[in-house]
């Protein structure tokens, strides 16, 4: 198959299925040991929440120093683009209609699933547009995560929490076990903070392979600097990056700058995370994409510092989330209603079922316009939460809210 439009690449990745998975890493080795190994340092991302904010603050941070940076994050809202940058900018539609090509010219690039064809095309992006860094945000798990196979020289560890339980476990540890996987013999493994059952396998793994595994907080003080992302565990994230980079500073011999590390953390920007927007004729609105127990949690600590009390929530998820433990964060968000909107994919959950679980005071509609439509005489603010799929079907109706305000 050879592409001659984005379109048809879009049209390709369609029929792979964006959900489409195959827990082995054969495929990817495959197409490893067919390209020569990247001339540039990878900075691997693994976590459970918190992973696509760290990956942009060390991202940010590496920038603006200078250095030339690729970042492969997901999922994406509006475009499977966004999960793609160089110097904080997507690549252009004709790169990679060239890119894809090169991947379905690779000797079984052709079997490639969804989310190993989009690590795939980073790379050889990366490769193409000679970065100096690269930071890869893993996918679902760590062990047999696409994103393992490029042998990363530093991992980070955001906060491993339990999600994706069907396949990674039921329990932190069985997760964690998994996401210590992703650990690699010459790495360098930092990580923020974490349950203690978590840490424990983190450390069990790093000790069999023989290497130092330091913890954020040893590295770094505490973030005081401004941030571009709010709330009490962005400062942990922010702190997670600035310890790792001052780890890769060190090893790859780059002049450390504070007055660099303060922009950095302070022009990071990534949508959906405590992303506060006005659209015209609306009230306020929170986007952040808080779908499980972890994740809830720190979005209510956010909304209590900030003494902010929605006026109404929309949410939903997909169907594989523990909801029942989710409820009593969910009622706790608003004395007001919370409207329960379709998510078109097959894996969301029915917005009656939704809705049936958490009070009387939730609503099930049939999708997010009409979710905004019915808050849209409200004085607000309105939190919008979930699945990042809900989000994204925002940032469909409101691109120009995908990139900060402002800048």
């Amino acid at each position: 198959m050879h592409f001659q439009t984005y379109n048809a690449v879009r049209a390709y990745m369609d029929r792979l299925g964006l959900f489409s998975m195959d827990l082995s890493l054969g495929r990817m080795e495959a197409f490893r040991a067919e390209h020569a190994a990247p001339s540039f340092p990878i900075v691997h991302v693994v976590g459970t929440n918190g992973k696509g904010s760290t990956s942009t603050f060390f991202e940010s941070l590496a920038r603006e120093h200078g250095l030339r940076t690729g970042v492969f994050i997901s999922p994406h809202f509006v475009t499977p683009r966004e999960r793609i940058k160089v110097d904080g900018r997507m690549l252009s539609r004709e790169d990679w209609v060239r890119l894809a090509n090169m991947v379905m010219e690779t000797p079984g690039g052709d079997k490639l699933t969804y989310f190993e064809f989009l690590a795939c095309l980073a790379m050889l992006a990366y490769v193409d547009k000679d970065v100096d860094v690269a930071v890869m945000e893993a996918g679902l798990g760590g062990k047999y995560d696409a994103t393992t196979v490029f042998s990363p020289q530093l991992t980070l560890y955001t906060p491993i929490g339990l999600d994706h339980e069907k396949i990674l476990g039921p329990t932190i540890e069985a997760i964690a076990t998994d996401k210590a996987g992703a650990m690699h013999i010459g790495g360098h493994v930092v990580t923020g903070r974490q349950e203690e059952e978590a840490m424990r396998v983190l450390r069990a793994r790093a000790g069999e392979l023989g290497i130092e595994l330091q913890q954020a907080s040893d590295v770094a003080g505490p973030v005081t600097s401004s941030l571009g992302l709010r709330g009490a565990h962005q400062r942990d994230n922010a702190r997670l990056a600035g310890a790792a980079w001052r780890i890769f500073a060190d090893k790859y011999g780059v002049s450390h700058d504070e007055a660099a590390v303060s922009r950095g953390l302070e022009q990071a920007f990534i949508p959906g995370r405590f992303h506060v927007v006005r659209p015209e004729g609306m009230p306020g609105l929170i986007l952040d994409g808080a779908h499980n127990c972890h994740a809830l949690k720190a979005l209510q600590q956010v909304l209590l510092e900030e003494n902010i009390r929605p006026e109404a929530v929309i949410f939903n998820c997909m169907s594989d989330k523990k909801l029942d433990a989710m409820l009593p964060l969910l009622r706790g968000l608003t004395d007001g209603l919370v409207f329960c909107p379709a998510i078109a994919l097959e894996r969301a959950a029915k917005p009656a079922d939704t809705a049936a679980a958490i009070s009387r005071r939730a609503i099930a509609v049939d999708d997010l316009e009409t979710a905004l439509e019915r808050v849209r005489e409200m004085q607000g603010p309105v939190l919008v939460c979930g699945s990042l799929y809900l989000l994204g079907a925002f940032y469909e109706i409101y691109p120009e809210f995908l990139q900060l305000q402002g800048k």
